[in-house]
């Protein structure tokens, strides 16, 4: 059974930062690009960021060069360690390694 547990998110003020974990079970991120998505009441997933199986990183440009992906095969692990956050930024943030699996999410809000 493939479980995802996210952790680290919380409420900061704008340009703060926090870093997100999402630790997998039931399946080896080795063998996945994994992804984190950001979500709203109402609206579908948004994608946020990917990091592939060779470390290859791809970022939505409302979050380049702001967040970091990366990814720890050995924890079965993945991050995302977000700077400069705005209050655009706040929303429920999940990870996936394949659009159908989730975790329960973790909260960012963005306040001043």
């Amino acid at each position: 059974q493939v479980q995802l547990v996210e952790s680290g998110g919380g409420l900061v003020r704008p340009g703060g930062s926090l870093k997100l974990s999402c630790a997998a079970s039931g399946i080896d991120i080795a063998t996945y690009t994994m992804g984190w998505y950001k979500v709203l009441p109402e609206k579908p997933p948004q994608f946020v960021a990917t990091v592939s199986r060779d470390g290859d990183t791809f970022y939505s440009t409302s979050v380049k060069g702001r967040f970091t992906v990366s990814r720890d095969n050995a924890k079965n692990t993945i991050y995302l360690q977000m700077n400069s956050l705005k209050p655009e930024d706040t929303a429920l943030y999940r990870c996936t390694p394949d659009l159908r699996h989730w975790g329960q999410g973790t909260q960012v809000s963005v306040s001043s």
